[in-house]
């Protein structure tokens, strides 16, 4: 398998493409996990929320280059810390990717995993979904069901980082 920096090439008419392996496996991985969890339909955008979320933990835990050659179960502890509830998940994500960043400019070599983790936490920083209002007044009218009560625009991030994190403890 290749590593983060590897390159897979055809090498038809002269041109390369570069395959974003690292993405791809994370995008997988994290994918599994979901479905394993059975938290949601696939087709949903929350879906997409914490598959993108728990992605982009995935990819940018990898500070060693090796994550096709990982075994999940040695990662999951790794995930769930980062994942929990009282993290500054967002923060971490922006501080990985800038680094990440430095490093593509400096090497000059194409970086299509980081492109791709690019345009998935650009969606989950820009994306609103409406959920539950989980700060309501409990309570608040008699007869209400989930899908009837208060509810309020939030970030895709911050509805799919803790589906993510569920996900992971039902793996």
């Amino acid at each position: 398998m290749l590593h983060r920096g590897q390159e897979s090439t055809d090498g038809a008419g002269g041109g390369e493409l570069t395959v974003p392996m690292a993405w791809l496996y994370a995008e997988y991985i994290a994918d599994e996990l979901l479905r394993t969890g059975d938290l949601m339909p696939p087709t949903s955008f929350e879906f997409r929320a914490g598959r993108d979320a728990l992605a982009l933990t995935i990819f940018l835990s990898d500070t060693d280059g090796e994550l096709s050659g990982i075994r999940v179960v040695s990662q999951l502890e790794t995930w769930l810390s980062l994942t929990a509830y009282d993290q500054p998940w967002q923060d971490w994500v922006r501080e990985r990717m800038a680094g990440l960043a430095a490093e593509a400019i400096e090497s000059g070599a194409p970086s299509p995993d980081l492109d791709l983790a690019e345009v998935a936490w650009q969606w989950l920083e820009e994306t609103e979904l409406l959920a539950p209002d989980l700060n309501a007044v409990p309570g608040g009218g008699s007869g209400i069901g989930e899908d009837e009560g208060p509810q309020v625009w939030t970030k895709a991030w911050q509805l799919g980082l803790p589906l993510g994190h569920l996900a992971i403890h039902l793996f």
